[in-house]
């Protein structure tokens, strides 16, 4: 792997430069997206602010407040101050949680990306077993069901996992916690964490296997076919020796190439998951940001989303350099 890492090393600090060249562009594509739609809402961020109170305002007080928000400006003035301040470090105050904007991402993110890189590490453990154990009988009984398995439950919307999970799993059985990551009231601690986040890391890895499965299912039967697997059995070597050393390092490379291209999909599967489970991660921000018309709020979340995007990408294409050394990048 380090031999591998050193020979790589000109394509990965290229795909590196590249992403990171990528940034600010993208940065600016989406933040100037969220402001354009944001003007364009019928909701009124000084009313969504103010509540109750807006009612008994007169005119004049209502003008001297968004003049004092900085509500009454036009989107373009919005967008460009928005962004100056994002590079010096401000992206502005949230009035829904009466907290900086960056305060509020720095307590919820990590909590976004964590149960999403367990998830998917539940769900790559289990299509590599799975697929290797299929592979050992390639057409076979175990085969057909993992496919038929895998095609049924791509078929069940994530939502519907979900609920269906905590009516089972929480409800009827009581084994589980129904939400949140904590006792009401009480501080998160790991073991609680482990706990409450396990359901929902499950739900969203079986989001995520069907497709994987498929595409490594895909991916074995072809190595199975290759030369160098027939020559390794030719030598006699055993059945798992051949799979774990000769099948899997070729079928590696087609599901990184994949998993790449659906990170966007395992996002939005983990801030549905959030959703359902009320966990304290970017899905709850992001919804009492669009209720309550809290556009600076709306704006960083979409960087924020568009950014680990970015780097998931980043991610899978470095390990499918590693991993495959025909992959070439072009200078």
């Amino acid at each position: 792997m380090i031999r591998r890492l050193r020979e790589r090393r000109a394509d990965l600090a290229r795909v590196t430069i590249r992403r990171a060249l990528a940034v600010p562009l993208v940065v600016l594509a989406v933040t100037l997206a969220a402001f354009v739609m944001a003007d364009a809402s019928p909701l009124d961020p000084l009313a969504a602010h103010l509540g109750d109170g807006y009612e008994r305002l007169t005119d004049a007080e209502r003008s001297a407040a968004a003049t004092a928000l900085g509500t009454d400006r036009p989107w373009w003035q919005a967008w460009t101050q928005w962004i100056a301040g994002l590079a010096t470090g401000d992206a502005g105050y949230s009035p829904t949680y009466r907290q900086p904007v960056l305060d509020v991402l720095t307590e919820r993110l990590p909590w976004t990306v964590g149960l999403s890189a367990v998830g998917l590490g539940i769900a790559l453990v289990v299509v590599v077993l799975s697929g290797l154990i299929a592979a050992a009988r390639p057409h076979g009984a175990v085969d057909r069901a993992l496919a038929g398995a895998a095609v049924t439950l791509s078929s069940i919307p994530t939502f519907a996992l979900a609920l269906g999970s905590v009516a089972v799993f929480s409800v009827a059985l009581g084994w589980l916690p129904v939400s949140g990551a904590a006792p009401p009231g009480q501080a998160a601690t790991v073991g609680g964490v482990v706990r409450y986040g396990m359901l929902p890391a499950l739900v969203l890895a079986a989001g995520q296997v069907p497709w994987m499965l498929l595409a490594f299912r895909r991916a074995v039967l072809d190595a199975e076919a290759s030369p160098a697997v027939a020559e390794a059995r030719a030598r006699g070597l055993g059945e798992w020796t051949v799979l774990s050393r000769h099948v899997a390092p070729v079928a590696w490379a087609p599901l990184i190439a994949l998993l790449g291209s659906r990170v966007p999909e395992v996002m939005v599967g983990s801030l549905v998951v959030e959703t359902v489970f009320a966990w304290p991660g970017v899905a709850a921000a992001t919804v009492d940001a669009a209720l309550g018309a809290d556009f600076a709020l709306l704006a960083a979340v979409t960087v924020a989303a568009s950014l680990t995007v970015l780097v998931g990408t980043w991610l899978a294409d470095c390990l499918l350099l590693v991993a495959d050394p025909r992959v070439r990048i072009d200078a």
